[in-house]
């Protein structure tokens, strides 16, 4: 028996298994929109058979995005764009999802695979911003938000979540990971405020749960709101896995019900070179921070231990990134090799042998 591809239902919603897409930056967007390149991309992996897609970062203002090529949902313009996405994702059996973000002081960076450099004003790029005017490394320094700045990108995820919806998203992650906006609020390292916004854990998580408070008021009440989060900064001095059970713990409160959890990203660190560096951490969130569902990612390629992890109760459900990039089909197949039924589209079930 497999645990894999059982499904799970979260407030009104049953997903079909616990192999999910995990959110993966591909830096193609004009303006915001997603093209046809998203179109076929996200929907190879919903009729790969994973149970949710999650759409990369998307950006709730124009510079919070990570480049200038980034997707973006900060205009009523971009829904019918995205529209398009969450039909393909649900066409393909799979649930559609979206992540929705501000880069903060890492944003106007450009495509990595033309070494990921700032990008001038006169390239497209933007001045940045962040909690405190603390750079991250080899980038331009931010400037220091105001209380009203930081008023306006609450506001502005309360739209990108209404504009999410209507375009047919059945599920929310609130980006609070790698080194980004909420992330630099929440780790002492890059936030050095000395307001409401500042200081203590429970300041310095206040932006991230008034995000999480509008997110779910705007979001169905029937519907998941998820939460990415770095567990560790792996670095002294900055975020740690205790000050995350805490503010999963708060998270729960306030109505997010999966943290997807990840680590690191807020600055150069040296992260540990085991399989279950990053999985083990999301098996003591879940042990740790009370009833709140988990869900795992980082190096998870092989079947056997993605079924382990939710067998076990390490976790809930397994986010694929770099596995689903390398094969779309990667559920489908991880099924038969467990002896689940694959999920095939009826344009290919006919075909493929069983």
């Amino acid at each position: 028996m497999t645990s894999l591809f059982e499904p799970i239902t979260l407030r009104g919603l049953t997903i079909p298994n616990r192999v999910w897409m995990s959110p993966m930056c591909t830096y193609s967007a004009t303006g915001g929109h997603p093209e046809d390149f998203h179109l076929a991309h996200y929907a190879a992996r919903a009729a790969g058979g994973a149970g949710l897609v999650m759409v990369e970062a998307t950006g709730v203002l124009a510079d919070g995005r990570i480049s200038p090529f980034d997707l973006g949902i900060w205009d009523d313009e971009h829904v019918a764009s995205f529209a398009r996405i969450a039909a393909a994702i649900t066409a393909g059996g799979a649930v559609p999802a979206i992540q929705l973000a501000h880069a903060g002081r890492k944003a106007s960076i450009g495509k990595p695979w033309l070494g990921g450099k700032p990008v001038a004003h006169a390239d497209g790029g933007w001045d940045t911003l962040a909690p405190s005017a603390t750079a991250f490394p080899g980038y331009p320094e931010p400037a220091a938000m105001t209380e009203k700045q930081i008023a306006g990108v609450v506001e502005a995820f309360a739209q990108a979540a209404r504009r999410a919806h209507d375009a047919g998203f059945q599920v929310a992650e609130v980006h609070a990971a790698h080194g980004y906006l909420l992330h630099e609020f929440l780790s002492p390292l890059s936030n050095t405020r000395d307001d409401q916004y500042g200081g203590s854990l429970a300041n310095r998580a206040r932006l991230l749960l008034e995000v999480i408070d509008v997110v779910r008021a705007a979001w169905p009440a029937d519907r998941p709101v998820l939460l990415r989060v770095s567990t560790t900064d792996w670095t002294e001095g900055g975020w740690t896995v205790e000050d995350t059970i805490q503010v999963t713990r708060w998270a729960r409160e306030h109505g997010v019900d999966l943290v997807d959890a990840s680590s690191g990203g807020l600055v150069p660190a040296t992260i540990p070179d085991t399989r279950d560096y990053q999985t083990s951490i999301a098996a003591r969130l879940r042990a740790e921070a009370g009833d709140v569902p988990v869900g795992a990612v980082g190096r998870i390629t092989d079947a056997a231990w993605a079924d382990e992890l939710i067998t076990t109760g390490q976790a809930d459900v397994v986010l694929l990134g770099r596995a689903l990039l390398d094969d779309p089909s990667w559920p489908n197949r991880a099924a038969r090799e467990l002896g689940a039924q694959p999920r095939f589209l009826e344009q290919y079930a006919y075909a493929v042998p069983r």
